[in-house]
């Protein structure tokens, strides 16, 4: 397998020092659950794109703090090219970011969410007990950050998470798309940062409850071993059964 991350952001200061990038963690993270791919990182803000697709098996969108509706030169040409890679039927993965334009691409309502930020550790409905490594479960708790969501699932996609807060979480399309707005990358010290850099605009009670939430843990893993399953196809789907 040969996936190539478009990577969405640059980060700074403590989380560059630490983490080099969202792509550098999503590298880590498959590896960690065991994944003997060869990943290639490509930053879209910078413009840096693969030389032809084609020499990838899977794409992976990254967050971003950018808005997937953005009219900034670098998501529009990211929206282009995501469009024509979905028209190809590449396989993909969205998270956050990533998740918003995919589906934004694929004709669903993205914008502001109503009810603010979401942060820290959040629990939602599991839709699809189906998928590897889903058997029994009925909920995930994963790490958020986000003030964007989809608003409507786009044509053709299945529900496979959603919450009150977020109603839709995480869908596919086919044996194509797998996307999903919290972040499986995270570790607990990454929500944390993020969280204190924007503590006045989630207020002191959403800041407070978000904080405590992040010693219960989340599921990060779980949800990378669906995606390598997930992109690697049918035979690892029989095999993680």
């Amino acid at each position: 397998m040969k996936l190539c991350i478009l990577d969405n952001d640059i980060l700074e200061g403590h989380l560059a020092e630490t983490y080099s990038s969202f792509g550098a963690m999503f590298i880590r993270l498959f590896e960690g659950v065991g994944a003997d791919w060869t990943m290639a990182v490509f930053n879209t803000q910078l413009g840096q794109y693969p030389d032809s697709f084609d020499d990838f098996d899977a794409v992976l969108l990254t967050g971003s703090r950018s808005d997937s509706f953005s009219d900034a030169p670098w998501t529009v040409e990211l929206r282009r090219r995501v469009t024509a890679l979905l028209q190809a039927r590449k396989k993909m993965v969205g998270v956050c970011f990533g998740h918003q334009l995919i589906a934004l691409c694929l004709g669903a309502p993205v914008g502001r969410a109503p009810q603010g930020w979401g942060a820290g550790r959040m629990t939602y409905d599991w839709h699809r007990p189906d998928l590897p490594h889903s058997a029994q479960r009925t909920q995930i708790a994963l790490l958020a950050s986000h003030q964007d969501q989809v608003f409507e699932l786009p044509p053709g996609a299945t529900l496979v998470a959603s919450s009150d807060f977020c109603p839709v979480a995480a869908f596919t399309v086919g044996q194509e798309v797998f996307c999903i707005q919290p972040h499986p990358e995270f570790e607990e010290a990454v929500s944390a940062y993020l969280m204190d850099k924007r503590r006045d605009l989630l207020g002191e009670e959403k800041y407070s409850a978000a904080s405590a939430s992040l010693q219960h843990g989340h599921e990060g893993e779980h949800i990378a071993r669906m995606v390598v399953a997930f992109l690697e196809g049918p035979a690892a789907l029989s095999a993680a059964v």
